[in-house]
């Protein structure tokens, strides 16, 4: 399952009440404003919390930390030519999070600890409080009996985790200016309006037109102001806005088989998003591109040999085989991993073929120009974001580490992210694939038809772009003889996954596709992911097992009819 959100079919549903960081104001201060009553209501509460906050008999907080988001957003969505959907929506959430118990060995359970509860989005000082003490007192009640109960489970082990349950980190003050919405919302109806319904007028369509089955434009504006503050003396206010514009075109091929074509793109503003006219374009582009696929042949042959990735196609490879990976979840209780997932027993391992290196950087902003939307100065536990060699000449040197250790990994490297509302947990911010030694384009093209000859083939494998686990979504044939390139449908990869990152990687390019996506499997946590394009040496290619649909009963409304 792709662990990510990538402007596909699924983004044009109702939009999520939800935001993304795309980038950290640069002018934030160390100074905490005492103008501000959110402050103000979290500080008043958090220092009684610290006080007063003991039941009898029961051991004393040792660690108490306040989140409160606030969440201005709006979307609107166009089907067909006319705006379908339009939401707005203010809203306001307390998460309180109450560890009782020490640094080695508290309450936690690793499992979303904490309590969460609404509150007004009015700067009402006394119902900000009250919410606060509400869900500190939940969390509290909650994180005794947690502890009794782990430490029962503890005695049950013949040897206790031999790492803490959480680290000790300096205080962070971090304050950023609060951002506000800042758009034209009659401009963008009109603009997705146009947008939907580009097919009802492109004449290079022709009767193609008339096959589309959904073609659908939205915009959104989301703006999200989260303040954190704790115990150890952290005081952290972020402003997060991001806007969005996307749209997508689907169809059927004759045989029943679902296709779809999709863009989108994000900016810290709504006047740096993509201009209508590229938007145009580039729907002109998906409709073209939805066009020749529907009426390409389906993938009959096995096929074992290269396949060539571009940047796009890879950096979802690294997406969905890689990055989850290096995300450290703590293991269960009474057992010796070191982290779960694929690369728990990796470290110092080889991941990677030795030219390749990988590194998260959330302090790296920008590249090449473009925003990077997981860019983050301090993480969402108060820890200032670090640079971290995930990967270097192919070993795996480091893991993603939040607040809660894992086996020789005693502190956070500032990778503490969540989701609004959401318990903080490791995931990656900005990571970026390089080679340490880069093809061009044209090198990889020789050295890819060069393999396919060793291997005693006709033709080879192109991947543009990728779609749900890793199925192919516009994938090309090319022919050894003469380069002739034929796009087909229908095919699946077959022994894509990390033995084959590890020993199938021949090449990588000079180029760098930029991906800013959503982590959808983590609550829409903003990421962006950097991967040049990639040679993989042999990869199965083999036709997919879908069922496919019935084709609607009867033909839609007639385009070219009215043309």
């Amino acid at each position: 399952m792709m662990s990510h959100f990538k402007i596909r079919t699924a983004l044009f549903a109702a939009a999520l009440l939800v935001v993304s960081p795309l980038l950290l104001a640069q002018n934030a201060s160390t100074a905490i404003p005492t103008d501000d009553p959110v402050l103000k209501a979290m500080q008043m509460e958090l220092a009684r919390s610290q006080a007063k906050l003991q039941l009898p008999g029961q051991l004393k907080p040792y660690f108490i930390q306040y989140r409160v988001e606030d969440l201005d957003s709006y979307d609107a969505r166009a089907d067909f030519g006319a705006v379908s959907q339009e939401h707005a929506n203010h809203q306001r959430a307390v998460r309180v999070e109450v560890r009782v118990g020490d640094y080695n060995r508290d309450s936690s359970t690793g499992r979303g600890d904490g309590t969460l509860v609404l509150t007004s989005p009015d700067n009402n000082i006394d119902a900000l409080r009250f919410s606060l003490w509400n869900a500190t007192d939940m969390a509290y009640k909650s994180a005794v009996q947690q502890y009794t109960n782990k430490l029962a489970k503890l005695k049950g082990f013949e040897v206790p985790p031999s790492y803490d349950d959480f680290s000790h980190e300096k205080p962070v003050i971090h304050i950023e200016p609060l951002a506000h919405m800042d758009y034209d919302r009659e401009a963008w109806k009109k603009r997705i309006e146009h947008t939907s319904g580009l097919f009802l007028h492109d004449a290079e369509l022709g009767s193609f037109a008339d096959q589309i089955q959904y073609s659908i434009s939205s915009v959104s504006a989301q703006v999200l102001n989260r303040y954190t503050i704790n115990t150890e003396g952290s005081v952290v206010r972020e402003s997060r806005p991001i806007y969005r514009v996307t749209a997508g075109v689907g169809t059927q091929a004759g045989d029943g088989m679902h296709l779809d074509r999709s863009y989108g793109a994000s900016a810290l503003t709504a006047s740096a998003l993509d201009s209508a006219a590229v938007v145009d374009k580039k729907v002109g582009e998906l409709l073209i591109a939805l066009r020749d696929l529907s009426n390409a042949p389906v993938v009959s042959e096995q096929y074992y040999g290269p396949v060539f990735f571009t940047g796009d196609a890879a950096s979802d490879i690294f997406t969905e085989l890689f990055a989850p990976n290096v995300e450290a979840d703590r293991p269960d209780l009474g057992t010796t991993a070191r982290t779960q997932g694929e690369y728990t027993s990796s470290y110092k391992q080889r991941v990677l073929p030795n030219f390749l290196n990988v590194v998260d950087d959330p302090t790296l902003k920008t590249w090449q120009g473009k925003q990077l939307i997981g860019a983050y100065e301090v993480d969402d536990e108060a820890v200032p974001a670090q640079k971290l060699d995930v990967v270097a000449h192919g070993l795996l040197q480091n893991y993603d580490i939040c607040r809660e250790p894992v086996r020789d990994f005693p502190q956070s490297n500032g990778h503490g992210r969540a989701a609004i509302a959401a318990a903080s947990r490791s995931l990656v911010g900005v990571l970026v694939v390089r080679s340490s030694a880069p093809q061009s384009k044209q090198a990889m093209q020789q050295k890819l038809i060069s393999e396919a000859k060793d291997a005693g083939l006709d033709s080879y494998y192109v991947a543009d772009t990728l779609g749900s686990q890793l199925a192919p979504r516009m994938l090309y044939r090319v022919n050894v003889a003469d380069g002739k390139r034929e796009l087909v449908r229908g095919a699946v990869f077959d022994e894509l996954d990390q033995r084959s990152l590890r020993t199938e990687i021949t090449a990588a390019g000079d180029d760098a596709y930029v991906d800013n996506f959503l982590d959808n499997e983590h609550g829409d946590v903003p990421v962006t992911i950097i991967a040049p394009s990639l040679l993989f040496q042999e990869i199965g290619v083999k036709r997919a097992t879908e069922e496919q649909q019935k084709l609607p009963y009867y033909p839609p409304p007639s385009v070219t009819a009215k043309n």
